[in-house]
């Protein structure tokens, strides 16, 4: 497979880009980013790119691969809605567009969030935007469009978030990942989990466009 990777820099992209450069079937890896990751493999191929709602320059580059995984995203703290739908919708959409005109034979998976409002009306802004954006990658022409929605992400693998915040909150949780993982085994993912996931609905496809924590442990096991 050939597979398409925005977000390879934060702990999510992470851990996805270590499963796809370990599967014996993928065959290369583009990752589009804004900075090089400064890191070599012989399947992982880097294509820096600054605007992420303008592809014409670089279109060439983007067509001819199996699948797209999704995992840029920013916290909505501090944001108003006008702002989180411009980084969250509209950047989205503006590569997952391009990718359906150019490759409307691939997978794309998108990384959302548990609590995600598909009805786009309730109280909660973030979850009104994410299900905003959800609800139009649906409605594109991909071969499929899979929703993955974790709750809480244990990183093993030394993965890292970008914000500091985020940071804070996982270096807090961390001692408490193992006993959180005994007592709640169906809510609980790893970057690990959503990598083999993700590479598992590629290959296979799943029962569900929309997979919540316990659907995405259930796709890690048959990658």
């Amino acid at each position: 497979m050939r597979i398409l990777l925005f977000g390879a820099t934060g702990m999510v992209g992470q851990g996805v880009l270590r499963e796809c450069l370990r599967a014996e079937d993928v065959s290369e890896v583009l990752v589009v980013g804004r900075t090089p990751l400064g890191m070599a493999h012989p399947k992982l191929r880097e294509l820096v790119h600054r605007d992420f709602f303008d592809y014409a320059a670089i279109e060439p580059e983007l067509q001819g691969f199996d699948a797209c995984f999704f995992c840029l995203g920013v916290s909505a703290a501090g944001m108003d809605e006008s702002r989180y739908t411009r980084l969250t919708h509209d950047l989205t959409l503006a590569a997952a567009r391009v990718l359906a005109r150019l490759d409307p034979g691939m997978a794309f998976v998108y990384v959302s969030g548990a609590g995600t409002d598909a009805s786009e009306q309730g109280r909660s802004m973030w979850a009104r935007v994410k299900g905003r954006t959800e609800n139009a990658l649906r409605r594109l022409p991909f071969r499929a469009v899979y929703l993955f929605r974790p709750g809480f992400i244990q990183a093993l693998h030394g993965e890292r978030s970008k914000t500091t915040l985020s940071r804070v909150a996982y270096v807090l949780l961390r001692p408490l990942g193992p006993l959180l993982r005994a007592l709640f085994p169906r809510h609980i993912v790893s970057t690990v989990d959503i990598g083999r996931a993700m590479l598992s609905v590629a290959r296979h496809g799943a029962p569900t466009m929309v997979l919540e924590s316990g659907d995405i442990l259930d796709a890690a096991s048959r990658a």
